[in-house]
């Protein structure tokens, strides 16, 4: 994600970014000079799915103008400043990753101004934006919308079933995150799927308030993230206020959700993220979801005559029957395309890297695969 940090000559840097780089890019914008999009990270062009890594400021400034349908944001919290929460039944220090501290309240929504702004450039006319956030960010988030000349919408209620408590016993129990829904502009025509929304609420118009629970364990198999949203919540979000074959993107992507979410719902997807650790956790989720794998044993032919050599085996009867006989053991490879989704190559090896070096002499560039599937078979004698 994209963090403040103060410099030694007591100037802010967001990201990569100081203030004097700021300016640098405002005079670079005004002489005609489009900043290039560099490479993304991953890539998936049959599903339309692009991560950046890297300071989204810069990543958004080389985007196309009016290009994007629909955004979703995290942005940090600013919670990382040494208070303490309950995980787990255990009390434990609020470090999130120096992303999330915070650098006071101007600099803070100098920088909430500045990634929204940078938002507000890409989207399309009739776009909207959803911005999640405790009360630590979104009033902020909200002022920095009505300076812009966003259009607010609605802000949203997410109800948290099952809380962690309070420690202190000096507050209300902390149950909700406010996530607040913008159009472009006053202008702007927004897209609200009314219908399907009323239907989703058995009938009757949905409220802002929804109560959706936590990320699932089957959402956290690759890793955590310390501010991981719910598959569900970014669904109903997407579904709500997109439509199939647009373009979502999400500026703090962390890990991967709302990629995941537009993958699942035959949305576009882009998102940035500026920890590699979370990247890698992006891409294992989403590559999760991309390939199924269908394996099936169709025959199996194999002679069980004895060999040539004459063998006398009566003094290792006793001792074979007490153990399976490993009969065949072999380690394959399966090259899949990264164009056209099925087996390019495969091949027995016994490291992934023999198996490469087969793949690119078979006149194969590492580029053609999009992934690599290995599977270990073994056969005993019963």
């Amino acid at each position: 994600m994209t963090k403040i940090e103060n410099n030694a000559d007591g100037t802010e840097r967001r990201g990569t970014e100081r203030t004097e780089k700021t300016e640098g890019r405002k005079i670079e914008a005004n002489s005609g000079v489009k900043p290039l999009l560099q490479s993304p990270a991953f890539e998936d062009s049959k599903h339309h799915i692009k991560i950046y890594q890297g300071d989204c400021l810069e990543i958004l400034a080389a985007i196309p103008e009016s290009s994007v349908d629909l955004i979703f944001a995290d942005p940090p919290y600013f919670l990382s400043n040494g208070g303490i929460t309950c995980h787990a039944g255990k009390m434990v220090s609020v470090h999130k990753g120096d992303w999330d501290k915070s650098r006071g309240a101007d600099a803070n929504h100098d920088f909430n101004r500045s990634w929204l702004a940078a938002c507000q450039r890409v989207l399309k006319p009739d776009g909207s934006i959803w911005v999640s956030g405790t009360a630590h960010v979104i009033h902020s988030v909200g002022f920095a919308m009505q300076q812009l000349g966003f259009k607010l919408l609605n802000d949203i209620s997410w109800v948290k079933p099952n809380p962690p408590p309070n420690l202190s016993c000096r507050y209300f129990t902390h149950a909700t995150e406010t996530i607040i829904w913008a159009a472009k502009n006053a202008k702007s025509r927004h897209t609200f799927n009314y219908k399907l929304m009323k239907e989703t609420n058995r009938g009757k118009q949905m409220k802002s308030v929804w109560e959706i629970r936590p990320p699932e364990a089957w959402e956290k198999k690759f890793g955590k993230h310390p501010t991981q949203k719910p598959v569900a919540l970014l669904e109903r979000i997407l579904l709500a206020s997109s439509h199939e074959g647009e373009l979502v993107l999400d500026p703090f992507c962390g890990s991967g959700t709302t990629l995941l979410a537009a993958f699942r719902l035959h949305r576009q997807a882009l998102g940035c993220e500026l920890s590699a650790d979370f990247l890698t956790l992006s891409i294992r989720r989403i590559c999760s979801n991309l390939v199924q794998v269908d394996l099936s044993l169709a025959c199996f032919q194999f002679s069980l005559d004895p060999l040539p050599d004459p063998v006398d085996r009566s003094k290792c009867a006793s001792r074979m029957s007490a153990q399976l006989q490993l009969v065949q053991q072999e380690r394959r490879f399966y090259f899949i395309g990264r164009a056209k989704r099925e087996v390019i190559f495969s091949v027995l090896a016994d490291s992934l890297d023999e198996a490469r070096q087969k793949f690119r002499a078979s006149g194969r560039s590492d580029s053609d695969a999009l992934f690599i599937i290995k599977t270990e078979t073994s056969i005993y004698l019963a």
